[in-house]
């Protein structure tokens, strides 16, 4: 049988209790310091991915389709006898045409996110031309979409065919999160489509030398 006196000094005794507390506090503060890591590691990648999709779209702006089988100069060419010459093509009066990886996709895709053309995964910086992937190594041909749609300044006729919008946009990519991810199985949150929309150019000069 315990005797009171005795009960009453357990339940007074406060030794240990900063070290109690510290044990019960750790793990929390732990998880939010890990937390914080993996939030600014989470918005770099984010920001990797938004440059690498508007150095992607900088590059099809002035590179040939990526959609196999489209070639806005003959799509927007004057049928024999037509009477089209020079009428605007307004939005949506054609297409959109988009790919995604490939056999949807012209090498050319290859080229921007890897590259190379013939290239299957990311080349060494130095390697090639600069690539998607180089800004962001988890991005794959089969990872972005490519839509070319009638932005309203072409006409028909026009030497190098209508004047396109393109916009490219990611798919399927995850944050990688190494901390939170082992913990709590935050791997699969996955990167906003984020499109990036540019207009199509013309790779040639008026100057005439």
């Amino acid at each position: 049988m315990v005797r009171a006196p005795l009960f009453r000094s357990f339940v007074r005794e406060e030794s240990g209790v900063t070290l109690a507390e510290g044990l019960i506090a750790m793990p929390l503060v732990l998880l939010i310091f890990a937390a914080f890591i993996e939030f600014g590691y989470a918005m770099f990648q984010w920001n990797q991915t938004v440059k690498a999709l508007q150095f992607g779209a900088r590059r099809a702006a002035v590179s040939s389709s990526m959609v196999t089988g489209f070639d806005p100069v003959t799509v927007t060419a004057l049928a024999p006898g037509s009477t089209n010459g020079g009428v605007a093509i307004p939005v949506g009066a054609l297409g959109p045409w988009t790919c995604t990886g490939r056999p949807a996709c012209t090498a050319e895709l290859n080229r921007i996110v890897y590259g190379t053309a013939g290239a299957t995964a990311c080349q060494p910086v130095g390697t090639g031309s600069p690539a998607m992937c180089q800004l962001n190594r988890r991005i794959g041909i089969n990872n972005v979409r490519v839509t070319y749609m009638m932005s309203g300044l072409g006409y028909y006729g026009r030497p190098g065919g209508a004047v396109l919008t393109i916009r490219m946009e990611v798919l399927g990519i995850t944050f990688n999160l190494p901390l939170l991810g082992a913990l709590l199985g935050l791997n699969n949150v996955t990167v906003p489509a984020m499109p990036v929309t540019v207009t199509s150019e013309d790779l040639n000069t008026n100057s005439g030398s």
